[in-house]
């Protein structure tokens, strides 16, 4: 099988993981099962027939609407279609059509779907975390038994990962809630630095929450303050018998999009970021 066919079937297969994908995102939150009943329009509640379904591709031809109501569709289903499917490509352009390209893909993936659910919902399904845990350690094994070479960690690393992630979060969340007087993390990021953990190791999940740390701040203080600030600046023009007493000015933060970023960062790239700091921090510093 030529390259190109490989990529395009990688390509393929991703984009119909992220119509998937979608459906988790969407339903998992609410409670509701991903596999019945069939897609329907959230306004209307038409059954979407299958060739409304294809990623992507249904999306353009049916202009961003419902056929049923007319309602506009939302261009984060094809933008999530599209981001799963330019990761299966660019894993098994950078892999091979490997078991460890199928790892990463996956990983990538669950990641993806956690970020989306945690910055729309504030909440981490458990859907996500436990196939997650599952699916690391099944083929941590089979990784070990293939000699499959890859940025994985073995079994009993994945073991400890999988406490050493969430027992650091775990404690991290305890001192801010003591700091802050008030939840500062809630057990979804627990549960995803489990995964994460798992996947990495110990060593590289102490790295996944520092540059989760390091990322959220650098959006915090880009990004979100200033974007909160603005709205509730409009919010008061509007209202303006609204007392200005300082409440909601600080926003909520979902920990898990920024850990995802770190996990990925973290399983590609996080030895060379140790053996640099080692080399040119602590042997200097």
């Amino acid at each position: 099988m030529s390259d190109t066919l490989i990529r395009v079937l990688a390509f393929t297969f991703g984009a119909l993981w992220g119509s998937f994908l979608n459906v988790c995102i969407s339903r998992w939150p609410a409670g509701q099962s991903v596999v019945a009943p069939r897609s329907r329009c959230p306004n209307c509640e038409r059954p979407i027939a299958w060739y409304e379904n294809v990623p992507v591709l249904s999306w353009v031809a049916l202009r961003a609407r419902c056929r049923g109501c007319g309602k506009l569709i939302s261009v984060m289903y094809p933008l999530v279609e599209l981001a799963v499917a330019f990761t299966w490509l660019i894993s098994v352009a950078n892999f091979g059509p490997t078991l460890t390209a199928l790892r990463v893909a996956v990983f990538a993936t669950l990641l993806l779907g956690i970020a989306m659910t945690d910055a729309r919902h504030y909440i981490i399904p458990d859907g996500f975390t436990v196939f997650g845990l599952m699916w690391i350690m099944a083929f941590s094994v089979v990784g070990l038994i293939t000699a499959e070479p890859g940025p994985f960690a073995p079994p009993y690393e994945a073991l400890i990962g999988a406490c050493a992630g969430a027992g650091a979060i775990a404690i991290a969340g305890w001192l801010g809630e003591v700091a802050l007087r008030k939840e500062a993390m809630g057990f979804g990021d627990v549960t995803l630095m489990a995964v994460v953990g798992a996947a990495v190791g110990p060593q590289l999940a102490l790295l996944t929450i520092f540059l989760g740390a390091g990322i959220g701040t650098v959006a915090y203080v880009l990004i979100i303050y200033p974007v909160r600030l603005i709205r509730l600046k409009r919010e008061r023009r509007a209202r303006p018998e609204t007392p200005d007493d300082g409440e909601g000015i600080v926003p909520i933060i979902p920990f898990g999009v920024f850990l995802a970023p770190a996990a990925v960062i973290a399983l590609l790239w996080g030895r060379v970021i140790i053996d640099w700091y080692l080399a040119s921090v602590v042997r200097y510093g």
